[in-house]
């Protein structure tokens, strides 16, 4: 079965940077959308990168320029690259993977199979 492991979340202060990355297995075809959300304190869980089956990447308004998703060629590892934090980037973020080929930042995250247990990410000064 999938399964998806996150790691790399800790506290930065603002304008510093952390790589995130989830740990893939369990896919035995290559072709599918990944994902990583993120969900702040009495908020919804809102989608901020994503990687559709093709390979082509899209994020959400508020990290675009900021964000990198990124996955290795063996695809058993995803990464979100995140520089020049800001506090409002503080939230437990997510893996996500989905069997369909086609997605974005916008689709919701019910849409979504499979989840990792999620990192804490703070950012304060």
């Amino acid at each position: 079965r999938v399964q998806l492991v996150e790691s790399g979340g800790g506290s930065v202060q603002p304008g510093g940077s952390l790589r995130l990355s989830c740990a893939v297995s369990g896919y035995t075809y290559n072709s599918y959308c990944v994902a990583w959300f993120r969900q702040a304190p009495g908020k919804e869980r809102e989608g901020v990168a994503v990687l559709d089956g093709h390979g082509e990447s899209s994020y959400a308004d508020s990290v675009k320029g900021r964000f990198t998703i990124s996955q290795d060629n063996a695809k058993n590892s995803l990464y979100l690259q995140m520089n020049s934090l800001k506090p409002e980037d503080t939230a437990i973020y997510y893996c996500a993977a989905d069997d369909r080929l086609f997605c974005g930042p916008g689709d919701i995250a019910l849409s979504w199979t499979y989840w990792g247990q999620g990192t804490q990410v703070t950012v304060s000064s």
